[in-house]
């Protein structure tokens, strides 16, 4: 699946859920994550989409060690499988096993 799809699912169901999925372009500051996910009640996170097999340029990992050093919580998704996983990891399980019966993971 490409990233393209990965960052529609995800703004998609974040919104279901009634938060938001900011993309993030910085002018400047090139390899910053692609969106700032705000769930309700949560503090945002920070979160780069990967496809399954894709890597982290040196620029993305520079900073997301920088946002990290700030105290920023930062997530690297790789693919559904990891979508689903992120969902799982704040606590929306019910999104996850939808994405799971979806995705037939």
């Amino acid at each position: 699946m490409r990233e393209r799809e990965l960052e529609k699912i995800l703004r998609d169901e974040v919104r279901k859920l009634g938060g938001r999925a900011y993309k993030w372009v910085s002018p400047g500051n090139d390899g910053v994550p692609d969106r700032i996910v705000v769930f309700p009640e949560k503090p945002p996170v920070f979160v780069e989409l990967k496809t399954e097999t894709g890597c982290l340029s040196a620029i993305q990992a520079v900073q997301i060690r920088r946002l990290e050093s700030l105290g920023q919580q930062v997530r690297v998704v790789r693919g559904i499988n990891g979508l689903s996983q992120f969902f799982q990891d704040f606590g929306y399980e019910a999104v996850s096993k939808a994405l799971d019966c979806r995705f037939d993971l």
